[in-house]
């Protein structure tokens, strides 16, 4: 791949696929999407954290994705961290990764996606507050021996989570706003968009940076990332009307043809968009419900998987 992000000091292009709404039982459509990721040695697959919509959890979801599977990666776009136990969450990763070692990819938000989901995940205090205390907590327990911790909202004595990752996990945060952005570069160890145009990631990536260097620390250069909203071939005009009314609604002040690419060739053209910004890590997502998900990942593999480097 080209570009002026790329040509000095190449970084690692990964696509991966992301659960999207399906026809059948999600269910169902989970044991394709997996089978069919594996079987064609797909990088990953991301499973939403959605409770007001017909999804299996994400993280039953990686658990039994990584079970089923040998080489596949799967990571969660994105889980709604305030409102969960931190240290449930922490003890069920470390579990997750002693049985799938290197190949699961947690991503941790602040929010639900719809005002319908908001009132699943009370919070005792400031949510972005209760946030970053709950992912301190999960980072210490993934990496110490022992935690004992008395914050604002959670507290802990000689809490242990066992058997701990081998290799640290790496905690990625999604958000757009400027103080999401500078909590990536404080607290997380990358970043993965949602509903953002390539001009847009390339700033964010700026702002992370800068924020990074300003606490002491580094989020690596490959570790920026985005959600890619695709419509499959033949995609009916209603059904891709209502892709972008739903995108439209998400950022009403960005034309959703920006957001909700038509066809591989498009998607194509936006991933090399966002690799030219340093955005080298993509979940593509169906924008409605494929016809087959056999189909979607055979074009999938035969038109994106070849970008990657």
């Amino acid at each position: 791949m080209s570009g002026a992000q790329m040509t000095s000091d190449p970084m690692k292009v990964r696509v991966g696929i992301g659960a999207g709404p399906s026809r059948d039982d999600p269910a169902a459509a989970t044991l394709e999407l997996v089978d069919g990721c594996e079987a064609r040695g797909i990088d990953s697959v991301w499973f939403p954290d959605r409770i007001a919509a017909p999804a299996i959890e994400p993280l039953v979801a990686m658990g039994w994705a990584a079970a089923r599977t040998s080489s596949l990666k799967v990571g969660s776009g994105v889980i709604v961290l305030p409102g969960r136990n931190p240290a449930v969450v922490a003890a069920q990763l470390a579990s997750l990764a002693a049985l799938a070692p290197k190949r699961i990819l947690p991503v941790f938000g602040l929010r639900p996606a719809t005002a319908a989901e908001r009132t699943a995940y009370p919070v005792a205090g400031p949510r972005a507050a209760v946030f970053e205390e709950a992912l301190t907590v999960v980072r210490r327990l993934l990496t110490e021996e022992s935690v004992t911790f008395h914050g604002s909202f959670f507290t802990l004595d000689d809490a242990v989570v066992a058997p701990r990752p081998a290799r640290p996990l790496d905690l990625w945060l999604g958000g757009l706003v400027p103080a999401a952005l500078r909590r990536v570069g404080r607290l997380a160890d990358g970043w993965l968009a949602s509903f953002v145009t390539p001009a847009e990631a390339g700033e964010a990536r700026r702002t992370i940076a800068a924020a990074a260097d300003e606490a002491g620390r580094e989020v690596e250069d490959d570790h920026y990332g985005t959600n890619l909203l695709v419509l499959p071939p033949g995609t009916s005009p209603e059904d891709a009307d209502r892709a972008r009314a739903s995108s439209a609604h998400r950022r009403p002040e960005i034309d959703p043809h920006e957001l909700v690419v038509d066809g591989w060739d498009a998607a194509r053209r936006q991933v090399q968009r966002f690799v030219d910004e340093g955005i080298t890590k993509f979940v593509v997502r169906p924008a409605v419900a494929p016809a087959s998900w056999p189909g979607f990942l055979d074009e999938f593999a035969e038109h994106l998987v070849p970008l990657e480097t």
